[in-house]
C-alpha cells in the first residue's frame, strides 16, 4: 500500500511539472508576439513621422543598449511601470494569457528623451502651422479688416498689438478711410495742459465718453510746452504755438520764456505725430479756426505795407528795439497810440488781394482744409491782431487781413457755415468770410450780459452758432439770498442776428477759463478748479438737438486730483469721432 501511495504522489509531481513547462512555453509565447504588436506599432508610427528607429545602431554615453528601462510614459499609460529584469527572475508567474505588459526599450542611454522631444516639438511646430493656415484660408484680409474696424478705438488699439499683420492692417490709409466713413466710432475728448508739480508733463488725457473711461497718453514732444491752442478735423489734432520756459526748463515761469511758431500734428489713431509748416508769427494761446473746403478753393492773401503794422513780430534771441527798457514803456506807449487811431474797416481799397492757387501735388485721396490762427499774445507778450490761413493742400501759411483796430483783443472763435466768427473783449462780434477772404463787422442785438472776469466762448453745432457767457442771476427777493453767478447757453439767429437764451448751466461757475467744445449736436466742457486745497474737474455734455437742452455730468474728479492748479489755467480741450 505503501508503494502504491508513493508511485501515485511520483505521478502526480511529474504530471505538475509537465504542466509547468506547458505555461512557460504559452508565457512564452505570448511574449513574443507582445514584442511583434508593439514593434509593428512603432514602425507604423516612425513611418508617420518619416523616421526610421535602429535601436541596435544607437549607443549613449552609458554604453550600448539599455533592456528593460521605463517608456511606459511615452507609448502608453503613464501608470504603468516596468521593473528591471533581475528583479522578473524572482518573481512566480501567476497569469497565463499574458496580460501584464513587459515592454523592452533599446533605446541608449539619454537619447529616448532627446529624440523624443525634439519629435515632439516638431509636430507641435507643424500643428501650429497648419492652424495658422487655416485661420488665413478662412479669414483673408478684406474680411480683417471688415472685423477690425468696427472695434472700439481701446480695442483696436489691443489688437495691434497681436501680430505685424494685424498692426500693418489697421494703420494703412485704406484703413483709417474706411473707419472714417463708417458709424463705427464714438466721440473721444482730449485734454492738454496736464502740469505735474510744477512742470508740463505733456500728458493727454483721453476721455471715451462713451464707456466713461480715462486713458494717458504720452506726449514727450509737448514736455514744458503750455499755453498753446488746439484744433481738431477729421481723425487729427493741431497743436499750434505755445510758450516754453528758458531758465526753467520743463516749469510754467513766464519770467523768461521763448514764443514758438511751431505746429504740431497728433493722429490718435496710430499714436504718431507729426511737424507741419510753421507760422509765420511767433503765438501762444491764438484763437483758433478750422474748415473744409472745396478742392478748387483759391487762397486769398493780403499784403500790406510795413508802416501799416501796428505790432512788433518777433525777436532774435535776446535782442530786442527796448533794449535796457525792463517795463517796456516804449511798448505800452506804442500800442495806447495804435488804439487811439480810427477804425480801419475792411475794404477792397485798403489792401492788395491776390488769389493764388495751390500747389496741386501729392493731393488725391486726401480731404482739403484750411486752418485759421488769428491773435494771441506775440513773443513779447503783446496782444496781436494779424491772423494767417493754413492750407493743407499747399503746407504752407498766409497772412490774411487784420481785424480792425476798435475790434478789441480776440478771445474766441469757431467756424460756422464757412464763416470764421470771432468775439473780442469788448463783446463785439466780427467774421472772416473764409471763400472771399475779407472781415465783416457783425452788428447783433444786445450781446449776452456777463460778468467780465470771464470771457465769453463760441461754439457751433450743425450750422448754429452759440456762446457761452457768466452773468449774475437775481436773487428771488427773500431775506438772506444771495445774487449768484450763473452760465448760460445763448444761440445766435443767424437770419436776424438777434441772441435767445437756450440752457443755463447747472454748475456754478468757479472755473475762470472752462474749455468748451461742440461735436455734431454735443456740447461738451470741461471746468476745473481748486477749493479746500483740491482740485476738482467736471466734464458735462449738452444735447442741443433737444429741445429741452439740459446739461448732464459724464465725468467728475477723475484726473485732476494729481494735477496742479496751473492745469486750471492754460488747460485746452479738442474732440474726435474715432
Amino acid at each position: 500500500m505503501f508503494a502504491e501511495s508513493v508511485s501515485e504522489e511520483e505521478s502526480l509531481r511529474e504530471d505538475f511539472e509537465a504542466l509547468t513547462v506547458s505555461k512557460r512555453l504559452v508565457r512564452s509565447v505570448s511574449q513574443k508576439l507582445r514584442k511583434k504588436n508593439h514593434r509593428g506599432k512603432w514602425e507604423e508610427e516612425d513611418k508617420v513621422r518619416g523616421v526610421a528607429l535602429k535601436c541596435l545602431t544607437l549607443y549613449g554615453r552609458g554604453g550600448g543598449c539599455k533592456v528593460g528601462a521605463d517608456t511606459s510614459e511615452e507609448f502608453g499609460d503613464p501608470s504603468r511601470r516596468r521593473s528591471s529584469s533581475a528583479s522578473e527572475e524572482g518573481k512566480v508567474y501567476k497569469t497565463i494569457c499574458g496580460t501584464e505588459d513587459n515592454k523592452f526599450d533599446c533605446f541608449s542611454y539619454g537619447v529616448k528623451e532627446k529624440f523624443w522631444k525634439k519629435n515632439n516639438r516638431k509636430d507641435l511646430e507643424l500643428k501650429e502651422s497648419v492652424r495658422n493656415s487655416r485661420m488665413h484660408i478662412f479669414l483673408p484680409d478684406d474680411i480683417l479688416e471688415m472685423c477690425l474696424m468696427r472695434l472700439p478705438l481701446t480695442s483696436l488699439m489691443n489688437a495691434r498689438l497681436v501680430c505685424k499683420k494685424w498692426r500693418h492692417l489697421t494703420t494703412t490709409p485704406r484703413f483709417l478711410q474706411m473707419r472714417r466713413e463708417g458709424s463705427y466710432h464714438n466721440p473721444w475728448l482730449f485734454l492738454f495742459g496736464a502740469v505735474k508739480d510744477g512742470y508740463c508733463s505733456g500728458e493727454i488725457h483721453a476721455l471715451d465718453v462713451s464707456q466713461d473711461q480715462w486713458h494717458r497718453i504720452g506726449a514727450g514732444i509737448l514736455r514744458g510746452r503750455f499755453m498753446f491752442s488746439v484744433a481738431s478735423i477729421q481723425d487729427n489734432v493741431y497743436i499750434v504755438g505755445g510758450c516754453s520756459s528758458l531758465t526753467n526748463v520743463g516749469r510754467v515761469d513766464r519770467s523768461s520764456f521763448k514764443t514758438h511758431k511751431d505746429v504740431l500734428v497728433f493722429s490718435p489713431l496710430t499714436k504718431s505725430w507729426l511737424k507741419v509748416s510753421s507760422m509765420r508769427y511767433a503765438r501762444s494761446m491764438p484763437i483758433l479756426g478750422i474748415s473744409e473746403v472745396s478742392s478748387d478753393f483759391l487762397v486769398i492773401q493780403s499784403h500790406q505795407n510795413r508802416h501799416d503794422r501796428r505790432f512788433p513780430r518777433s525777436r532774435v534771441g535776446v535782442v530786442s528795439d527796448v533794449y535796457e527798457d525792463p517795463h517796456r514803456l516804449s511798448l505800452r506807449r506804442q500800442y495806447r497810440n495804435a488804439f487811439d487811431e480810427p477804425s480801419l474797416l475792411p475794404n477792397r481799397n485798403s489792401n492788395k488781394f491776390m488769389r493764388q492757387r495751390s500747389e496741386q501735388s501729392n493731393t488725391k485721396g486726401c480731404e482739403r482744409f484750411v486752418l485759421i490762427a488769428v491773435g494771441g499774445l506775440g513773443s513779447w507778450d503783446e496782444p496781436l491782431d494779424s491772423g494767417e490761413i493754413y492750407d493743407s493742400l499747399s503746407n504752407k501759411w498766409t497772412e490774411i487781413q487784420k481785424l480792425p483796430i476798435d475790434f478789441g483783443v480776440v478771445c474766441a472763435g469757431v467756424v460756422c457755415n464757412g464763416m470764421f466768427y470771432v468775439c473780442s473783449e469788448n463783446d463785439k462780434l466780427a467774421g472772416y468770410d473764409i471763400e472771399r477772404g475779407f472781415w465783416i463787422g457783425i452788428q447783433t442785438s444786445t450781446f449776452p450780459p456777463r460778468v467780465h472776469e470771464y470771457y465769453p466762448k463760441l461754439v457751433s453745432c450743425n450750422g448754429r452758432l452759440f456762446v457761452l457767457s457768466v452773468s449774475w442771476c437775481e436773487g428771488d427777493g427773500q431775506i438772506g439770498r444771495r445774487n449768484k453767478a450763473v452760465r448760460k447757453l445763448w444761440e445766435l439767429d443767424l437770419m436776424y442776428f438777434t441772441w435767445t437764451e437756450v440752457s443755463v448751466h447747472p454748475d456754478a461757475p468757479m472755473d475762470w477759463n472752462p474749455a468748451f467744445v461742440a461735436d455734431r449736436n454735443l456740447v461738451f466742457g470741461v471746468e476745473m478748479f481748486k477749493i479746500f486745497g483740491q482740485v476738482l474737474d467736471f466734464v458735462t455734455v449738452c444735447d442741443v438737438s433737444d429741445m429741452e437742452m439740459n446739461w448732464n455730468h459724464i465725468s467728475r474728479n477723475r484726473i485732476a486730483h494729481e494735477l496742479d492748479a496751473s492745469s486750471c489755467m492754460i488747460k485746452t480741450m479738442a474732440v474726435l469721432h474715432l
